[in-house]
């Protein structure tokens, strides 16, 4: 007999999903992030988008010795979801030669050095702006106020105007900063649109509501006992510091990513939490204006110890003495 059988390790799971589609569905979940993102920034921050995205494509072909024809940089949707998510917690007025080197970073030393797709412990796109932001420091906190009506009307591409993001002090109404009206990175400022990517991730199956859920909820406690202790406890309080800086879209885009974070459901729920409590940590006891990056990098860190103790007992298994 020339066909012999052949398995491999279970589980043995068939299913319509691959790594192609689920990677190029997230970049459709995205896609209300960019367009508020460029409809509210105009086309400085078309130009990062397509820079950061454009980049990690190429350079990920390129490490993986494919030639550079659209289908070969297109690939498996890895590297876009990566640069696409990058440009997007970039200021819009960060200099495109920053992002290349910013894509470079996250493809190559938090991608590729771990031995590429599904091998990276940290997420490539934060490991990028972490670099990012302690080389630049200035660049990264230099924010970029929305359009108006009139700058579209006029030029679609504007001069730098300096405003502060709501983590540096200035006060914004919820409805606001619920549509993207404050200044910050190109999409982390319209709660509604990043609620829209949601929606579509959670429809499509592609995110556990553990880890967003763990993650808004931590969140929400310590701002919450916060605003208790200062003596001005109010709901909008505590919203305002959900809707402020990062924390809404990493909550849906960044620790839901398969790679880096845990396998068990558990795991998921703890791994969320513990990126709530680091990121209000040093968002309210810290001197960096925003924790988002590296309680999530930290809590990247802990995956494998939070697999270890989370995975559940197999039937049957005895406790050895």
């Amino acid at each position: 007999m020339t066909d012999k059988f052949v398995v491999g390790p279970s589980p043995h799971v068939l299913g319509p999903k691959t790594v192609k589609s689920v990677m190029w569905e997230v970049v459709i979940a995205l896609a209300p992030v960019s367009i508020a993102g460029i409809l509210l920034f105009g086309l400085d921050a078309l130009l990062v988008l397509v820079t950061a995205t454009v980049t990690a494509m190429i350079l990920e072909a390129l490490v993986l010795h494919r030639n550079l024809k659209p289908a070969s940089i297109l690939g498996d949707g890895s590297a876009a979801v990566s640069g696409l998510i990058l440009g997007l917690i970039l200021p819009p007025s960060t200099p495109l030669w920053m992002v290349v080197i910013a894509a470079a970073v996250g493809i190559l030393l938090g991608k590729h050095a771990f031995g590429g797709l599904g091998n990276n412990i940290f997420n490539p796109a934060l490991v990028a702006r972490a670099f990012v932001f302690m080389s630049w420091p200035v660049a990264m906190t230099t924010w970029h106020g929305p359009l108006s009506l009139s700058d579209w009307t006029t030029r679609v591409s504007v001069d730098v105007a300096s405003s502060a993001s709501p983590l540096g002090g200035a006060q914004h109404g919820l409805m606001e900063m619920f549509l993207g009206q404050t200044a910050g990175s190109i999409g982390e400022t319209s709660a509604l649109a990043i609620l829209l990517g949601a929606i579509f991730l959670i429809v499509r199956g592609h995110i556990d509501w553990r880890a967003p859920l763990g993650y808004v909820g931590s969140a929400a406690v310590v701002a919450a006992i916060y605003s208790f202790l200062g003596g001005d406890f109010a709901l909008t309080t505590i919203a305002w510091q959900l809707m402020a800086g990062g924390l809404l879209f990493a909550a849906v885009f960044m620790i839901t990513d398969m790679v880096t974070s845990p396998v068990t459901k558990t795991g998921r729920l703890l791994f969320g939490i513990g990126c709530g409590l680091i990121t209000m940590v040093i968002r309210l006891y810290l001197s960096a204006p925003e924790g988002v990056t590296y309680g999530i990098l930290f809590m990247n860190a802990m995956v494998p110890l939070i697999d270890r103790y989370t995975v559940p007992k197999v039937f049957g298994e005895v406790k050895s003495r």
